[in-house]
């Protein structure tokens, strides 16, 4: 896997369990992603991150989406991942400089993200896993990266 070109940030919005949180990591960390950075929760170690992935890759938390937008890099595009968004993920062409915002499996993210930026969906027929859904967004990146289709 060769580095892909722009950066790439994982931001997970209020995740249900923290278990989610350590697979993310791990699972950053194997697809080298540039940072992680949690909204409105606090990142804490887990067994699910075997890799260690804090070690790797810069973490952030922010208190809530006003703190997070504050923060946001400049010319970086905000793509939610939505359940219930328009767009699927086997059409969608990533950005060069993205954060993909995921949120937990027991709610909706807000609709001051869904409303302001375009969402992306993986299409199934029930809800995935906040870190399943995560790390297939990571490897679709990558693999579309790697064919010369980011």
């Amino acid at each position: 896997m060769k580095k892909q070109r722009g950066y790439i940030g994982i931001a997970l919005f209020e995740p249900k369990t923290i278990e989610n949180w350590g697979t993310v990591v791990r699972s950053a960390h194997c697809f080298d992603v540039d940072f992680i950075c949690t909204i409105g929760n606090r990142y804490k170690r887990q067994m699910t991150d075997t890799t260690k992935g804090e070690k790797h890759i810069p973490f952030f938390h922010y208190t809530d989406l006003s703190d997070f937008s504050n923060h946001i890099p400049s010319n970086c595009e905000i793509i939610p991942v939505e359940v219930t968004a328009e767009k699927e993920l086997a059409i969608f062409k990533h950005p060069e400089r993205a954060i993909y915002i995921f949120g937990g499996e027991d709610r909706t993210l807000p609709t001051e993200l869904t409303n302001n930026f375009q969402s992306i969906k993986i299409d199934t027929n029930y809800c995935l896993n906040l870190a399943v859904t995560a790390s297939i967004v990571m490897y679709d990146r990558i693999v579309k990266s790697e064919k010369g289709l980011l």
